[in-house]
């Protein structure tokens, strides 16, 4: 699992079915890649709640999203699987299938929420347009294999 995450002052999401806003907090590009599991999206649920990426009185990043009282917009993002290595159209083949990504990608956003978090989300699977003020600018990876952030 991949998952980018943006600390942003304000993120949208919207297309013909959907409009969806956060102020404060993280906008969140979700890969579910071909071995992606369920560990894995425990794991990077629980490094994203507890990441320190707010800063505190000093400047320091010392805040969680919890601390700041922020909310996180969660989007499907297959393409962060793109294989470029042949030719100049990149390949989805470690991409998860839609219906398997669609169910961690569910249960990813549900993990969030269990730690007391607000999550908007994209809709799945479809063409959306994104907006990301990105502050700082601060932006950071997660990956997961086997249950594992590495």
């Amino acid at each position: 699992m991949r998952v980018v995450v943006q600390r942003v002052s304000e993120a949208s999401v919207s297309n013909d079915n959907i409009h969806n806003s956060i102020k404060k907090g993280y906008c969140l590009l979700v890969g579910v890649g071909k071995s992606s599991t369920e560990a894995d999206v425990q794991a990077v649920a629980k490094k994203i709640a507890n990441a320190r990426l707010f800063e505190d009185e000093n400047d320091k990043l010392n805040f969680n999203i919890q601390q700041i009282e922020g909310e996180i917009l969660s989007i499907s993002q297959f393409t962060l699987y793109a294989d470029v290595k042949k030719g100049n159209r990149p390949g989805f083949s470690n991409s998860k299938s839609p219906d398997e990504a669609n169910e961690l990608y569910e249960s990813f956003n549900e993990a969030l929420r269990s730690y007391g978090l607000n999550v908007k989300t994209g809709e799945f699977g479809t063409h959306m347009n994104v907006e990301i003020h990105n502050d700082g600018p601060v932006t950071i990876i997660y990956e997961s294999q086997d249950g594992k952030v590495i």
